[in-house]
């Protein structure tokens, strides 16, 4: 079995490969620009990657968890991924954008139950808005929250820090420094 060194290393070498562009300026989701981009989804959504990902998040994984998952689009694979490969079995979740106003509603999707433990998940995070909303609406539902987790941290610390203020210890996997790039 692979360290947790080795298996960032492999990943690092993925993302570098598929999904690092270099050739910016980017637009970011949180309203800011970049000379690089990473488009995840060229490694979470690819059976190698989503691999890669899935074992790196269980080696730093909360162990008392029992559900994984966060905010679509960028959550979705990272934790179907990872609970797929997990042993124990864990759950998936997907937490919509919005309230779905038909069917049974709500913004919590999967086999999600109160007295579960979750791990929230990004592909990748700029400030840790869409972890800290994944935290809220969990939390709404009465879901306890024990780690989140992200694959590449763009956020210079801010990620970290806002997540600590909810009580969720944060970890992320790859920082700009691993891919070659800074802010």
């Amino acid at each position: 079995m692979k360290s947790f060194s080795d298996l960032k290393s492999d990943l690092v070498d993925h993302l570098k490969t598929h999904a690092l562009r270099t050739d910016g300026p980017f637009t970011l989701s949180s309203g800011g620009t970049s000379d690089w981009y990473l488009d995840g989804r060229q490694t979470t959504y690819s059976g190698e990657g989503s691999r890669l990902v899935a074992r790196c998040v269980h080696a730093i994984a909360d162990r008392s968890a029992t559900a994984i998952g966060g905010l679509t689009m960028g959550a979705d694979p990272v934790a179907i991924a990872a609970a797929v490969l997990a042993e124990p079995a864990l759950k998936s979740f997907s937490v919509r954008k919005a309230a779905k106003g038909h069917g049974t509603g709500g913004r919590l999707v999967g086999p999600l139950a109160a007295d579960d433990r979750a791990i929230v998940v990004d592909d990748t995070t700029t400030t840790g808005g869409s972890l800290i909303e994944a935290i809220e609406v969990l939390r709404d539902a009465g879901v306890d929250v024990v780690q989140a987790i992200v694959v590449v941290d763009r956020s210079r610390g801010e990620a970290r820090r806002r997540v600590a203020s909810f009580g969720v210890p944060f970890e992320a996997i790859v920082l700009p420094a691993d891919l070659g790039v800074g802010e």
